[in-house]
Order: structure tokens, then sequence, then C-alpha cells
């Protein structure tokens, strides 16, 4: 008997229909197994980039150490009649990434009255907006070009005056070698509170 042409299920069947639904549990595994390695990859790269990010946010991350005292000058520089002289402050900065020895960082006006050996730092950083002060011999006073603010030589505030506060302090001391060391800190400008620079 002949057999019917055009309908023979075995011919009619595509290859694509037989890969299809060859093994289903293959085509899982080969799934899963780019899901894991997907995974492992992703795990693997991210040791590499917190390292490069802690690396590069490093300098950002420093907290500044607590204010130290620096040798500003020797106290036979320092005249003993009662009136402020400029010396500059020279330390080592650091500026997040980049270093720089024995830059100058400030200044502070120094004085001592006569006979003694006790000196008095005033910092030369306006307290309204962080400009330089300036001593006006004619006038005997501190003068803030910047808007005005003007201090006694003592470092007091003369009315009417922009400046929230007093000419900052600063803590003092002569050593055995007769080197005058500043406790060097900056403070915030613009409140009436003396607060230090974080």
């Amino acid at each position: 008997m002949a057999r019917p042409h055009g309908n023979n299920s075995a011919a009619s069947v595509r290859p694509d229909d037989r890969s299809r639904g060859a093994d289903p549990l293959a085509a899982r595994r080969e799934f899963m197994a780019k899901v894991v390695a997907l995974a492992c990859g992703g795990l693997a790269t991210i040791p590499p980039v917190v390292a490069g990010l802690w690396a590069f946010l490093d300098p950002l991350r420093r907290t500044r150490g607590a204010a130290s005292f620096l040798s500003v000058a020797d106290l036979a520089a320092i005249p003993d009649d009662g009136l402020p002289r400029q010396f500059p402050v020279i330390a080592d900065r650091v500026d997040a990434w980049t270093g720089f020895a024995a830059e100058p960082v400030g200044a502070v006006y120094l004085s001592r009255e006569q006979g003694s050996r006790e000196v008095r730092a005033l910092s030369a950083t306006c307290p309204h907006a962080g400009c330089f002060i300036d001593l006006e011999k004619a006038t005997q006073c501190f003068r803030c070009p910047c808007h005005n603010s003007s201090f006694t030589l003592d470092g007091n505030i003369v009315n009417p005056s922009p400046s929230p506060r007093a000419m900052d302090e600063l803590e003092c001391r002569v050593g055995g070698n007769g080197q005058v060391e500043v406790k060097w800190q900056k403070y915030r400008a613009g409140i009436a509170e003396k607060v230090v620079q974080g």
C-alpha cells in the first residue's frame, strides 16, 4: 500500500523544534552557569574598585591633627616695649594630595612688656571675614583693610566695627633656649564665639 505524501510526522519536525524541546535541564544548567559566572566576575571586581576609591578619597578623609606649638621667633627679636611686632608662622602644610615643606601658614603679632619674658600672641587673621590685619603705627591700632574692622593694641574691638569679636589670642610659651613658640590654630570667622576651625 502506498504511503501518503506530505504528511510524514518525522519529516515535518523542523531542526529548531528538536533543539528547543531536546533537554530543558541542559538549557537551565547553561543559564545558571552564565548567571554564576556573571556574579563571580562582578564580585571579583569589587575589591579593586573599593581599594581604588579608598586610595582616591583617602586625603579627604584625613582628620587634621591637634594644634601644635610652632617656633615663631627668638625672644631677643621681640623688643620689650609693649608694641606688637608681626612674625610669620612657618610650618609643613598638607593640602589633600600635596605636601609643602616650610610654608608660611599665617602670621602673629607678638609683644612683651619691659623686662618680661612673657610674650603675648595675637592672630593676624581678622575674626570678621578672615582677612589679614595690619598694624597702623600712626593711629596705634590694628585695622583690617577688607571691611575696616579696628582693634586696640591689646586686640580689643574699637567700635563701630563689623568684627563680631576681639582679635584671637593664641597660647604662647618661651622655651629654655629662648625660642618663642605659638600654639597655631585658626578660628571660624564671622561668629562671636571663638571656635577652632575643623
